[in-house]
């Protein structure tokens, strides 16, 4: 086989990591099984689902997250263990309003010494709540 339609199939794939091998075969003209032979055999790409990451933290969450600790911190320095006893907190947790896209969706073709692919959820089909009360004695 010629590196010409090896290069083609590099370029299309690099150029759009979500596209098929029978997307591939039908844009170069090409059989199905000569495409599968060079993405899978001589490039050495595979399909690999991303990993769905909830949210990438920019560097202005982190610092709220600092301040948030910092101050409980001070309420429990002034108060003590009294002060622990009337927080109530929980977990992060996703709100959807709509379907998550499927894992077969995501997939896309890496080379096997890639990292696997992150997808960091910035669409808005969901919401983030992280519930903390404050409870007063008396």
């Amino acid at each position: 086989m010629t590196s010409e339609p090896i290069a083609a199939v590099e370029a299309i794939v690099k150029e759009n990591h979500l596209i098929t091998v029978h997307e591939i075969a039908a844009h170069l003209d090409m059989s199905h099984g000569s495409a599968h032979h060079i993405v899978h055999d001589i490039l050495q790409f595979h399909k690999m689902s991303a990993r769905w990451v909830p949210h990438q933290l920019t560097a202005e969450l982190k610092e709220r997250r600092v301040d948030a600790c910092q101050e409980l911190l001070k309420h429990f320095e002034v108060e003590g263990d009294g002060y622990l006893g009337r927080i109530v907190t929980g977990d992060e947790t996703w709100v959807y309003y709509r379907q998550p896209e499927t894992k077969k969706a995501n997939k896309e073709w890496c080379h096997t010494s890639s990292p696997k692919p992150k997808i960091f959820r910035t669409q808005p089909f969901a919401g983030k709540v992280m519930p903390s009360f404050g409870m007063n004695e008396g």
